[in-house]
């Protein structure tokens, strides 16, 4: 149940940053939904979310993993170009597909990456979800 709520979350924090960075037109952060309808808006938002968690929990891993000296030299700043590159591959992978998440130029990709992750983080810990479960 909890992984079903955070997946809603990081949907709704998708939603947030496509409007908030958004871009204008078709330059900048947007999504290009699946159907016109709200339907097809909110599928697409689902999808996109949990091929962000499954890049996120396999290839972000990785990707952190070996650039642990530059965390270290950059005081962590260096997340966010990690997170954008992460940002940047769920981009591709949606063009792929067709519909999804689009990103023009990887610095858009840092900002709405940048911003999803303020958002996901209020949000998680509102909801209680980010909290590990003690066992």
């Amino acid at each position: 149940m909890r992984s079903i709520v955070r997946v809603l979350v990081s949907a709704f924090a998708l939603w947030l940053t496509t409007l908030l960075v958004g871009g204008s037109g078709d330059h900048g952060f947007w999504l290009d939904p699946l159907a016109d309808d709200n339907y097809g808006r909110i599928l697409t938002l689902v999808i996109v979310a949990l091929v962000f968690g499954l890049v996120n929990a396999t290839l972000g891993k990785i990707v952190r993993f070996v650039s642990i000296p530059l965390y270290i030299i950059t005081l962590g700043l260096f997340g966010l170009i990690v997170n954008g590159l992460l940002i940047w591959v769920v981009a591709w992978l949606s063009d792929l597909a067709g519909f999804g998440l689009r990103v023009d130029g990887f610095w858009w990709g840092v900002l709405g990456a940048l911003v999803l992750s303020v958002l996901s983080g209020l949000m998680n810990g509102l909801l209680g979800t980010g909290k590990k479960r003690d066992r």
